[in-house]
């Protein structure tokens, strides 16, 4: 969606410029070609250097540089881009923006284009709700700039309230769908519910059995979810990643607890099971810890079967979700599996993946998955896990585009 698109991104001063960073990284993995300016301000927060290291450009910053205005110059700068993005967008850029000043490299820059231009606005909540903050952006909005956030939750400062930057993956999505000519967050007003990472079925007090999943496709999953304006519920297991912001995370640690915590979130137009549910539990867990004697350590558990979550949201008759996607997690014939698992669990879609030792998925960054429905597999290249999320969520929101908001197998 955005390969060869090229952003010009403005860094004003605030502690959520450090979010800039992660926006230029998701912007090139996309394909994105990425120039950046840096106020005086932002210089204080991030460097030249980890900006450019991110962008692969040079990094502007000074409005009389004798050999850039030579080379380039501003007029340039704001011409050739498709789509100039200030993040973050401090109430004095902003000010700037909307009374027409043309003091420094980036106000210059942004009175001398004709593109969009999109803004996240950072800032304290006192500054963001003050009678002139809101008469600028009333004033900008007016003029065409576009608007990602700002959201509400704490802040540097300790307060908490509307003010907060966007999310990298909120900005990126809000840029892909100006470029693309879809709605920012196409995913507004619905609701999608997912699982990740693993369940720990006891033993007894302190031992458990469960597998090597991570989370972290399922949690970038919710994450590009909420991204898009989806009311999202994450239903996840025991891991040692942090909720991803903005999105209700609910922590289980059973099958039986994940399973009852999915049917409380429900009704939800999206189902999205990514979590590695352990497929049995002991029968007769102990209440006492197990001493290591010889007898009880060569005595075999008696095992039952654990709850099918995938199948018995995929089946229901009353609240069933309007797409169910399950993940297939295999070490070999992994289409083939997959394909046989579509039928027998009742989804719609099933995403994928060789989780053999050796391929590095379970607890790794990257993943190769193959996209399984009904027309048939979509084999994708190996990408981060957060790209195979995004990718993953765009064709939903496609999907639901296409077929009315009703669920295509």
């Amino acid at each position: 969606m955005l390969h060869g698109k090229r952003i010009l991104l403005i860094v004003g001063g605030g502690i959520a410029a450090y979010k800039s960073l992660l926006v230029i990284r998701q912007l090139r993995t996309q394909g994105a070609r990425v120039r950046v300016i840096l106020t005086r301000a932002g210089a204080e927060f991030v460097t030249p250097l980890s900006l450019a290291s991110l962008a692969e450009e040079k990094v502007f910053t000074d409005l009389f540089s004798l050999t850039d205005e030579t080379e380039m110059g501003h007029i340039e700068l704001s011409r050739e881009a498709d789509l100039l993005v200030v993040a973050p967008a401090t109430a004095d850029l902003m000010a700037k923006m909307a009374t027409g000043q043309a003091d420094d490299l980036a106000s210059t820059t942004l009175l001398a284009t004709d593109k969009r231009v999109l803004v996240a606005p950072a800032m304290n909540v006192r500054m963001w709700t003050h009678p002139a903050t809101r008469r600028n952006m009333a004033m900008l909005e007016r003029d065409g700039v576009l608007v990602v956030g700002p959201n509400e939750g704490a802040m540097a400062c300790g307060e908490f309230g509307p003010g907060r930057m966007a999310e990298p993956e909120e900005i990126v999505a809000a840029i892909a769908g100006h470029l693309s000519g879809r709605r920012a967050r196409p995913l507004e007003g619905v609701r999608v519910l997912v699982t990740a990472g693993p369940t720990h079925e006891p033993i007894d007090p302190v031992r458990y059995l469960a597998n090597r999943s991570s989370g972290r496709q399922g949690y970038a999953v919710a994450a590009a979810a909420q991204a898009l304006g989806a009311d999202t519920v994450l239903v996840t297991g025991p891991t040692a990643l942090a909720p991803p912001d903005g999105v209700e995370t609910v922590k289980v640690e059973t099958a039986d607890e994940m399973l009852a915590a999915c049917e409380a979130a429900l009704p939800a137009d999206i189902g999205i099971f990514a979590a590695a549910v352990a497929d049995w539990r002991v029968k007769s867990r102990s209440e006492e810890k197990l001493k290591k004697t010889a007898k009880e350590a060569t005595t075999a558990f008696e095992l039952a079967e654990n709850p099918d979550i995938l199948r018995t949201i995929a089946s229901r008759k009353t609240g069933r979700p309007r797409l169910v996607i399950g993940f297939a997690a295999e070490t070999e014939n992994v289409v083939a599996n997959a394909t046989a698992k579509l039928e027998t669990k009742g989804c719609d879609w099933i995403v994928a993946n060789d989780v053999s030792p050796e391929t590095g998925v379970m607890g790794g960054q990257e993943n190769t998955v193959h996209l399984v429905t009904a027309e048939g597999a979509e084999s994708w290249p190996k990408l981060g896990k957060d790209e195979v999320a995004r990718r993953l969520v765009d064709r939903i929101a496609d999907t639901l585009a296409e077929t009315g908001g009703r669920a295509a197998k």
